[in-house]
């Protein structure tokens, strides 16, 4: 064959990237001449020419008179084509076939005798012979009654553009000599247009042939350009989509190049490394999955570092497919579009998956479908039938499929993983990676704290800070003036942006307008919404329960322990600036208020004690709404009023410290609410052990009450007073403070607050070693409590008389005491008084050396302590007691450490000081190697300084 191809340069054959063999299986009845007829052919990038090599043992007539030179060899060829395709015409059993070789053969001739532009004319009958070759190897193969309509409809279209070509060669040959001469340049344009139009037809026709009769494709590689070229034809030519289809994912599969390559992974994915290999295990396994999450969660950095995993690109190569759903609008036919361009289908507009299987089942392919929500919303266009298409992407069996989405609505075939926020240590990893500054990093923990450690908030904020050059004192400032409306940078991406992208959702607007401010309400709450309280909170919103589960759905909240709620971010977000101006908001608090008021006697022997326990789980959200309305309302009453009485539920079912103090002592000191407020706060103060903090509290009121006049607020004040000092070891003062108040309330006639006094003296009698005098005061107290049938204070004079005893060392009194008060608090349930019981029974086994009995007693003591974090240190330090007693002083330290810990959070003092106490005395023992076996006073200084003093005096 000529090296250098007629009508092409002579570099032209240094662009074929490869050479394909094809042997053309003619009829049984081809004539010997043709017995190994064999075309060795190759296919140029488009406008090259496609040659052909003649048999060598093709029988050739005498060669007609044609020009010399190098154009020789290309007119032999020619001949050699013509006389073949003759040949063929005649063995033809297809009508379609027959008359496209027929007019090939006419037209063959009239290009070989053309005189003007004869090398185009020669390379657009070599095109001829070419489609005429494909044609025959198909027509005549072994499979040709395989071959469907679509071919014959293919055929019948060659047969078209091959007769227009053949007119208008005629119509040029017939023109003089002095036309063709002028027509020159027009010539070669439109021949170069015919020569494109075969080249065209010859492509599809190797790739429909080879498809059809089980041949592989001979397409050589092009450069990515001329292939998505050749694919754009081909859409454009064939007309039966599945054909189209087969013939793309030929191309494709040859190619490799087709489709679109997946964005880069993130730069950083701070602690996710655990998550990430679970997702990479699923996808290995074709295990479709779902990273569901709100906003910013980081679903798509997760999702990105999945696909570039190197288990992943070795499991699936560039068959690895990234579709951002929200980045076009949500609807059947466009995401099945947005599917055929991405995995290089090449389909425009199918219906459905079909003319798409055979791309996606041809190997194993990741898809991802980032920001999935866009087509999964339920009320969203095309609803059904794009969870149908992505139900049944899940189910083929060999792609992986991952969905990222804030909505929950996945197909159940999904494996669901919800992505958490960061730790506090991926936290600082993110920020600092950003904002490169170690100064004061205190500051830095504080707000990644508040922040809930959402990543995009934490990015945000170290972005803010460094695109304004903030150190982390100027960014502290900004955060607390602004909280997360910082989270803004100077090119506009903001918390704010990706947040209110959930709310323009189908779903969320189907909720109607209630939905809004609800979200606010939840938002409002530091610890969410109850779920069982949604009737008496919102009981002019009918469809609550239903709204609270879409905001589920959407990943706006969360259930967590009972409660719906909201990460930090997204609460700050929606939560109304002013809580005056939503009137759901409002309605909400009363009915909090409501409740809070329903119950003001919170001894526990009384009516409505049980039901005020729901105050233990409400009791984050009240105090917000508290402090809030206290900040707006400081001039009027009521609102302290509500206060006064949560702190009294606080005293009574969770002791803590609480946010309100330092608004209660800021009072003004005739504030009519005022004494009231600083009375409770001391005794929330004394049931957490911080006694001088109680002390304190009750000197101010005291003087208050004096200054009033008013003798029973003085006596209650004297009261817990004396209790305060019998704690600090103030013996004296306190029994001085007792007689006072008991002179005030019997002059008072009130024989109820007659009983507790006597059984505060006798505490501090005891406390004070005066054993008779403290058991005279205890039996004082019992016959009172059983006067007025106050079992509460019956079993309180109970565990008075038990401690007693067990100082003046009569054991048996002392445990008959103890159990006839665990029975009264048994039969009522009252946790904190059981708890106290046993400590002291655990106390005085111990004691006794009956270690245990002492152990089953403070087991007993720690199950009525659950919750309460006061009890468990002293649980705690009772066992560390217990333990030193029996040598046991590594176990014992370890124990007293616990608790001295807890007791330094509450600013519980004295109880600190008693751990102190109680580790020297392990450290003495350790040294000298003796155990001492001194009574609990060695240990403790007095019993009563122990667990007999822990009172629930109701306020």
């Amino acid at each position: 064959m000529d090296p250098n191809p007629p009508g092409g340069s002579g570099s032209s054959t240094s662009t074929i990237d490869q050479t394909a063999d094809v042997t053309l299986a003619s009829s049984s009845k081809t004539p010997p001449a043709h017995t190994a007829l064999g075309f060795r052919f190759r296919l140029y990038p488009r406008g090259h020419v496609v040659s052909l090599q003649p048999p060598r043992t093709l029988a050739m007539d005498p060669e007609p008179q044609r020009p010399k030179g190098r154009n020789r060899g290309v007119f032999s060829t020619l001949d050699v084509a013509i006389e073949y395709l003759n040949f063929a015409r005649e063995k033809a059993i297809i009508a379609p076939a027959k008359a496209v070789f027929g007019l090939v053969c006419d037209l063959l001739p009239t290009i070989r005798d053309s005189t003007v532009h004869r090398r185009d004319y020669v390379k657009l009958g070599l095109a001829c012979a070419d489609v005429c070759r494909v044609l025959d190897r198909g027509l005549n193969s072994k499979h040709a009654d395989q071959l469907n309509e679509t071919v014959f409809e293919a055929i019948q279209q060659l047969t078209t553009t091959v007769g227009q070509i053949q007119r208008s060669v005629v119509e040029l040959g017939e023109r003089n000599f002095v036309s063709r001469i002028f027509l020159v340049n027009s010539d070669k344009e439109t021949i170069a247009a015919w020569r494109s139009d075969l080249d065209r037809i010859l492509l599809i026709f190797e790739t429909e042939l080879a498809l059809h009769t089980h041949v592989a494709v001979s397409v050589i590689r092009h450069d990515v350009a001329g292939t998505r070229e050749i694919v754009s034809e081909i859409r454009t030519i064939v007309k039966d989509q599945g054909v189209r289809n087969q013939a793309i994912l030929a191309l494709s599969r040859e190619h490799s190049i087709l489709g679109e390559s997946p964005p880069p992974p993130p730069r950083a994915c701070f602690g996710r490394g655990d998550l990430i290999e679970k997702i990479v295990g699923l996808v290995e396994t074709l295990t479709p999955v779902a990273l569901i999450g709100a906003g910013g969660i980081g679903k798509t950095s997760i999702a990105l570092t999945v696909l570039h995993d190197d288990r992943v690109k070795r499991r699936f190569g560039e068959n690895r497919r990234f579709i951002r759903c929200d980045q076009f609008q949500a609807a059947h036919s466009n995401f099945l579009n947005r599917l055929s361009e991405v995995i290089g289908a090449g389909v425009k507009n199918p219906e459905n998956l079909t003319p798409l299987r055979p791309f996606l089942s041809s190997t194993g392919t990741l898809i991802i479908l980032d920001n999935a929500e866009s087509i999964l919303d339920p009320q969203g266009v095309d609803a059904q039938k794009l969870y149908a298409v992505v139900e049944e992407l899940s189910q083929i069996s060999n792609i992986s499929l991952c969905i990222t989405s804030r909505i929950t609505t996945i197909p159940s075939d999904c494996k669901r993983l919800d992505v958490p926020t960061l730790s506090m240590d991926a936290s600082r990893s993110a920020f600092y990676r950003i904002c490169d500054n170690d100064e004061q990093p205190d500051i830095i923990d504080t707000i990644l704290e508040r922040l809930d450690f959402h990543p995009l908030s934490v990015t945000l904020l170290a972005t803010v800070a460094h695109q304004n050059n903030w150190d982390n004192t100027r960014l502290g400032r900004e955060w607390e003036l602004r909280q997360t409306s910082v989270l803004e940078t100077e090119h506009k991406n903001s918390l704010a942006a990706a947040i209110e992208l959930s709310l323009t959702s189908p779903m969320f607007r189907e909720l109607g307008p209630d939905a809004r401010e609800l979200l606010g309400v939840v938002a409002f709450f530091p610890q969410g919404i109850n779920e069982n309280n949604l009737d008496w909170l919102f009981p002019t919103i009918a469809d609550r329960r239903n709204i609270i589960d879409r905001f589920c759905i959407l990943s706006l909240t969360s259930r967590s322990n009972g409660f719906i709620t909201m990460l930090a971010p997204l609460r700050d977000h929606f939560a109304p600036r002013d809580p005056r101006t939503s009137p759901l908001l409002c309605k909400t608090k009363d009915h909090y208020f409501s409740r809070l008021r329903l119950s003001s006697d919170f001894e526990p022997d009384r009516l409505g004690f049980k039901e005020s326990k729901w105050i233990t789980t409400e009791d984050v959200n009240v105090e917000h709404l508290i402090d809030v309305f206290t900040s707006l309302h400081t001039d009027t009453d009521d609102i302290w009023v509500i206060c006064a009485d949560f702190i009294l539920h606080l005293y009574a079912h969770k002791p803590r410290s609480t946010v309100l103090g330092p608004k209660i002592e800021g009072l003004p000191d005739g504030h009519a609410s005022k004494r009231r407020c600083l009375l409770r706060l001391s005794l929330l103060s004394r049931s957490i052990g911080n006694h001088a903090e109680a002390k304190r509290l009750l000197i101010h009121n005291l003087e208050l009450e004096r200054g009033q006049r008013n003798d029973d607020g003085i006596a209650h004040t004297l009261r817990y007073l004396a209790d305060a000092n019998q704690m600090l070891g103030l013996y004296e003062e306190g029994i001085r403070e007792s007689k006072e108040a008991l002179e005030i309330y019997e002059r008072l006639g009130d024989v109820k607050e007659q009983a507790k006094c006597w059984n505060f003296l006798g505490r501090l009698l005891l406390c004070d070693k005066q054993y008779d005098a403290a058991e005279e005061a205890g039996s004082h107290a019992i016959k009172l409590a059983l006067e007025e049938g106050r079992e509460y204070w019956v079993c309180g004079s109970h565990r008075l008389l038990g401690e007693i005893h067990r100082s003046k060392g009569e054991r048996e009194k002392a445990i008959r005491h103890f159990e006839a008060a665990l029975g009264v608090a048994s039969s009522f349930e009252w946790y904190r008084d059981l708890f106290r019981i046993n400590c002291s029974l655990a106390q005085l086994f111990c004691d006794e050396d009956e270690f245990g009995r002492a152990q089953a007693h403070i087991d007993q003591a720690k199950s009525h302590a659950v919750g309460d974090k006061y009890c468990l240190g002293r649980a705690a330090d009772t066992q560390a007691l217990i333990w030193y007693r029996q040598g046991r002083l590594e176990e014992a330290t370890a124990k007293v450490l616990s608790a001295l810990k807890t007791f330094e959070r509450l600013g519980a003092t004295s109880d600190i000081g008693r751990c102190r106490d109680i580790l020297q005395r392990i450290e003495l023992a350790a040294e000298s190697s003796y155990f001492s076996c001194e009574s609990d006073d060695g240990a403790y200084g007095t019993p009563s300084s122990t667990l007999t003093s822990i009172d629930h005096a109701p306020g």
